[in-house]
């Protein structure tokens, strides 16, 4: 018997194995994200759900919004209760003092988008970085368990 021919077996048993119930894969969490909110007024950035377990993750992000284009940003916060580094002059969250573990960029209204990431326990600020969106309010919490 050839080589190749003896792992032929080997592949359809591990196929047959893995479609068995029970067989367990991670499967990325999915995290539900709206974005809302018009210039001038209240926004906001909310989560479904607010905690997850440590693993893959989806953040499917959507902007509810009529006219306002969004972004969503998710970083790693060292300690929850750290003050977020603002840069007045921009109206924005000074990007270059955090680590971000990536965004969904340029959601026009009505539009959708997804960003994959593995997350390790602890706490996570996502939040919409266009001019004057987070002190709006276009900020959330995530909580990461073990």
């Amino acid at each position: 018997m050839k080589p190749r021919a003896r792992l032929l077996p080997l592949f359809a048993g591990a196929a047959i194995l893995a479609c068995l119930p029970g067989a367990s894969f991670a499967a990325a969490t999915v995290i539900n994200v709206t974005e809302d909110g018009e210039g001038g007024g209240a926004m906001s950035l909310k989560l479904d759900p607010p905690s997850v377990k440590a693993g893959p993750a989806t953040f499917a992000v959507h902007n509810d919004a009529m006219t306002e284009q969004h972004e969503m940003v998710v970083v790693r916060l060292k300690s929850p209760d750290l003050p977020i580094p603002l840069n007045a002059a921009k109206n924005r969250v000074d990007e270059s003092k955090l680590k971000s573990l990536g965004e969904v960029s340029d959601l026009k209204p009505g539009a959708s988008g997804k960003l994959n990431a593995r997350l390790v326990p602890g706490t996570y600020l996502l939040f919409c970085n266009m001019k004057g969106h987070y002190e709006a309010g276009m900020e959330a919490r995530l909580t990461v368990t073990p």
